[in-house]
């Protein structure tokens, strides 16, 4: 399989595997849900977990695949408020913990870009 099939497919095993990891372990994503969102930070951890799975199936399928590489792109920018909240939140943590969250942030614009790639690459469903 060349590597232009195999990235859409990487994508969608990262984002399955994402809102998996929703459901499965709720609390450290409950933990960076902003304050300033309405509700319950269980509920958007949930939320957030079953679009992810969403988009993984969206991305997966060839058909689907350009818009839901989109729909990945813009929520990769829609959650990078969540980052930015659990690096603030980490500040005074120990290094390691400070590092890993830090490091998430400069994470979203590979992100972004490639959810933006797969959707270039990818032609329009008939």
């Amino acid at each position: 399989m060349p590597p232009s099939e195999r990235s859409p497919l990487l994508l969608a095993g990262l984002l399955a595997a994402a809102g998996a990891a929703h459901f499965a372990a709720p609390r450290p994503f409950d933990a960076i849900v902003p304050r300033t969102l309405p509700g319950s930070p269980r509920t958007w951890t949930y939320l957030s977990g079953a679009a992810e799975l969403a988009l993984a199936a969206g991305v997966a399928l060839p058909r689907t695949r350009r818009r839901a590489a989109l729909a990945a792109a813009a929520f990769f920018v829609a959650v990078f408020p969540a980052n930015v909240k659990m690096a603030a939140d980490r500040r005074h943590r120990p290094a390691p913990q400070k590092a890993v969250a830090l490091g998430r942030l400069p994470l979203q614009l590979p992100l972004v870009l490639w959810a933006r790639a797969v959707a270039d690459t990818t032609e329009d469903a008939r």
